[in-house]
């Protein structure tokens, strides 16, 4: 009878752990109240100076190890600060930034805008590629061809005042080009011009200062040796 209680007894334990591990994976994937969901640094996914001599290594690295690294962590800060926002992801975040409590509306908005912009740009830089055929027909029905719409984009990176972001972005069917200052992007309901995000560039300083000085228009016009058009034409089919 002891032998048979102590056996009953294990076994519910070890049901326990089961259960207790699976609520703890769950907590982790879900942000269920209790446990903190944190935000991480995605990997680069190719060494930094695969974009040489375009985008030099040192910048790469810095870049993605300390600027990327930052907002990521800023925004964890953040969420820690207001509960509610646990377990949601990136999107939603973004995505109403005007819903999110006004206490870490800023940091939010910038940090949480900052990682999700990085988090698209690394993927849109590959050496080598070429303009799909659903990219080409989009490009040339949305722009007339090839040059105009690089000479319109170039403009909008240009003219961005201070810091910010170039962007192309799928609406109702079509390309617009659009520019957002510091970390704001077209998925936010405060944008001017609202989008799906198909290619972006980074023109914020340090993401050319220590190539290209003060010369933006040069790092603007190399980007086109590093537009990763594989993911530009995926984006676009998706």
């Amino acid at each position: 009878m002891k032998a048979n209680r102590r056996n009953f007894l294990k076994a519910t334990s070890v049901i326990t752990l089961g259960v207790a591990a699976n609520i703890s994976k769950a907590e982790k994937v879900f942000g269920v109240e209790g446990v903190t969901s944190a935000f991480e640094l995605p990997p680069l996914g190719y060494n930094y100076d695969a974009l040489e001599p375009f985008i030099d290594a040192q910048t790469m690295q810095i870049h993605h190890d300390k600027h990327h690294l930052a907002y990521v962590t800023k925004l964890n800060e953040a969420i820690e600060k207001e509960p509610s926002l646990k377990g949601k992801s990136l999107e939603e975040l973004i995505k109403n930034i005007n819903a999110i409590p006004e206490n870490v509306r800023g940091a939010i908005r910038n940090h949480g805008g900052g990682h999700w912009n990085h988090s698209m740009f690394w993927q849109l830089l590959k050496k080598d590629t070429k303009p799909g055929e659903k990219t080409l027909v989009a490009i040339n029905g949305s722009f007339g061809s090839m040059e105009n719409f690089k000479k319109e984009f170039e403009k909008s990176a240009m003219g961005v005042f201070g810091s910010g972001w170039a962007w192309v972005i799928l609406v109702d069917g079509k390309l617009i080009i659009c520019n957002t200052p510091n970390q704001d992007n077209p998925l936010m309901d405060i944008a001017v011009k609202k989008g799906k995000p198909i290619a972006c560039i980074d023109v914020w300083e340090h993401a050319y200062y220590l190539k290209y000085q003060n010369k933006r228009a040069d790092y603007v016009q190399g980007f086109w040796n590093v537009l990763n058009w594989d993911k530009v034409e995926t984006l676009i089919n998706s």
